[in-house]
């Protein structure tokens, strides 16, 4: 009976959710549920809604009543542009708050393929398991030799030994140690990265997925959808941004950044660094490219295939570094060398870790040493210096083993910085405990604020504002809190469809040609407005849950290290430029206006009503952290349609 209805499905959707306790080895097939997709698009929209009904608000996230979330979307699997996304979530035990995490591959497209929409584990597996999907073939398989490998090293191991054919995401000793930024990897080098999915992963001893499918996906009008798309094929393989995108990927604007004094440089030192030319796109490019790379459905191929190669170490292959990595492991660690930055690539992907959060992590530590606030007898007899290959890679090593000092720095740089003290707290570059990814905000106030206000943490991918602050004026803040409201409404639609938001940004699809998209797969009829609507929903249900674990004022929450304010760039074409304290108080009084909330930075009960949320305004209520009423009423629009750029 299962099976005849999922056959009925012409909608996107694969048919089948997996409800997995890890603990006793349960597994049980659910029927997809379609009004829950058409409320909350898929993808973190659905994961943001069973996390918030389902994890205790006073659970360890690395403990057994956190859940933890595979979830394809509606949109991944299709006949569509870059179809490829899969959400990973779970209560963050990096920020204490809901936590997803997007990864690009062909992970995705082959759980729909095998005909599962959603996967929700639960509880602790007494030993290392792996999930082992192959069409309707379910199997929590014993992962005890598995355990203790390198993400890279066990994915090739599985398909190794289950066949070339199978997707397969892993975690590696971070994850397994509760390194509390630890990522997910896939296809030897995508990843979710953001928000410690890998911790979740390894405290539950689930050490990996693997997947084989080859059903198919039932849509509404496929005629229509295959019109529709050939149509926007042929127009952007000729668009002029396609040819440095496919020949660079994002590396081609590492030295746009540091033109544009928003490159991350010593910590966040500066946003100037002199010697970008050795470690930008030309350099990947000329010195490490070995092919190009896409994910399913794409036709950018964006990603790079390489090697790295330094003397004394063995030659490694990786996909990257990328733009995000160069900066936060490349200039911000004053590496001058591309080679060097793509080992510590690979090796940050095979231990398991995030690189924005590792690369920040390692230049916080970095200027503590310069400070003399860590010593070499913290560090085993090594130093931890700028542009030092060998000390980067012995310092990673004692985090991702949790061994003497690094057990600090697994947590974070923001604890730490509460363990260290000595006013470190001011320069370790993160917000809600995430570490910045590779922008510096101070001549960039769109973009601070982007990072102060994120549900997730400092992160870009939901919202980027670099060409923004340019065009809008980068020594005024006025008017910048709405169009980040916009940004952060249209910006992570793309993470509940689960397809990839760089045709919108870079070759001029539109939001109105991707809603079409939508409506040919799944028929529901969706306008623009109504999926920014839904977007704002889930936007201020993960603010709700963010507040009910952590018991304060979202104000709190929202401001960036001291930093941000106080020094002044000092170096490049950004010279003596930055914000002030006021400035940041500006912008976070016209923000919370923007989204109808209270200058405490709490919804209010008019807003979440207005979206549908009043369960989520009583619970704040009951906790004495609701919104106070504001005086002449909410916006009837919540934020200002603005489209950046592209470089």
């Amino acid at each position: 009976m299962l099976r005849q209805r999922k056959l009925e499905m012409n909608n996107g959707i694969a048919g089948t959710t997996l409800r997995i306790n890890l603990t006793t080895g349960e597994i049980e097939r659910i029927l997809s549920d379609e009004e829950v997709y058409r409320r909350w698009h898929g993808g973190r929209g659905v994961i943001a809604k069973i996390l918030y009904d389902e994890v205790p608000r006073n659970a360890d996230p690395l403990g057994p009543e956190n859940i933890f979330i595979v979830n394809v979307g509606i949109m991944s699997g299709c006949f569509i542009p870059a179809g490829s996304k899969v959400e990973f979530g779970s209560v963050s035990p990096l920020t204490n708050g809901h936590g997803d995490s997007n990864m690009g591959g062909h992970f995705g497209p082959m759980l729909k393929f095998a005909g599962y929409d959603m996967i929700i584990f639960t509880g602790i597996s007494p030993k290392p398991v792996y999930l082992y999907l192959d069409n309707d073939i379910i199997e929590l398989r014993d992962a005890s030799r598995y355990w203790g490998m390198g993400s890279l090293d066990c994915e090739k191991q599985l398909k190794k030994d289950l066949g070339e054919d199978f997707e397969i995401a892993t975690i590696g000793p971070a994850g397994e140690n509760g390194v509390l930024f630890s990522c997910i990897t896939h296809d030897f080098g995508r990843q979710a990265g953001r928000t410690g999915q890998g911790a979740v992963m390894g405290s539950k001893k689930l050490k990996a997925i693997a997947v084989r499918g080859n059903r198919s996906i039932g849509v509404h009008d496929l005629e229509s959808l295959k019109k529709q798309v050939m149509e926007i094929i042929l127009r952007t393989k000729t668009h002029p941004n396609m040819e440095p995108w496919q020949k660079y990927g994002t590396s081609f604007f590492v030295k746009w950044s540091n033109d544009n004094a928003v490159l991350p440089a010593y910590n966040f030192q500066t946003t100037y660094f002199e010697d970008v030319d050795k470690i930008d796109g030309n350099q990947l490019v000329e010195q490490c490219l070995i092919s190009h790379k896409a994910c399913f459905g794409c036709w950018m191929n964006c990603g790079k295939y390489t090697k790295a190669v330094v003397p004394g170490k063995p030659i490694v292959h990786l996909e990257g570094p990328e733009y995000e990595t160069t900066a936060t492991c490349g200039s911000n660690l004053g590496m001058k060398d591309i080679n060097h930055v793509a080992y510590i690539n690979w090796m940050l992907d095979n231990l398991g870790m995030d690189t924005m959060s590792g690369g920040g992590v390692t230049a916080f530590a970095m200027e503590c040493f310069e400070r003399g606030l860590i010593t070499e007898k913290d560090l085993e007899g090594h130093t931890l210096k700028w542009g030092s290959l060998d000390d980067v890679e012995h310092f990673l090593d004692m985090v991702a083993c949790r061994r003497g000092i690094g057990e600090w720095f697994a947590g974070g740089s923001k604890q730490a910085s509460e363990k260290i003290g000595h006013g470190s707290e001011k320069f370790a570059m993160q917000v809600k405990g995430q570490e910045m990814s590779g922008y510096d905000g101070r001549w960039a106030p769109g973009m601070l604020l982007s990072y102060m206000t994120a549900d997730i943490g400092a992160h870009h991918n939901r919202s980027w504002t670099i060409t923004v602050d340019i065009e809008e004026g980068r020594e005024s803040v006025e008017g910048r809190a709405k169009i980040v409201v916009y940004l952060q409404h249209i910006r992570p639609l793309f993470d509940t469809w689960c397809i990839c938001r760089l045709f919108w940004g870079e070759v001029d699809v539109t939001a109105e040609e991707i809603v079409e998209s939508l409506n040919h797969i799944t028929g529901w009829g969706v306008t623009v407005d109504e999926a920014l609507r839904t977007s704002e929903m889930i936007w201020n249900l993960t603010r709700c849950h963010y507040i009910e674990r952590n018991r304060a004022n979202g104000r709190a929450f929202d401001y960036p290290p001291a930093r941000s304010w106080e020094d002044k760039i000092p170096s490049g074409p950004g010279k003596g430029k930055g914000v002030t304290r006021d400035q940041i108080e500006q912008m976070l009084d016209e923000y919370y206006e923007a989204r109808g909330w209270d200058k405490n930075g709490n919804p209010t009960r008019e807003v979440l009503e207005d979206l549908g949320l009043v369960f989520a305004a009583d619970n704040l209520e009951k906790l004495g952290f609701l919104g106070k009423p504001i005086p002449g009423g909410i916006p009837p629009v919540r934020g200002k349609k603005y489209k950046p750029k592209a470089f």
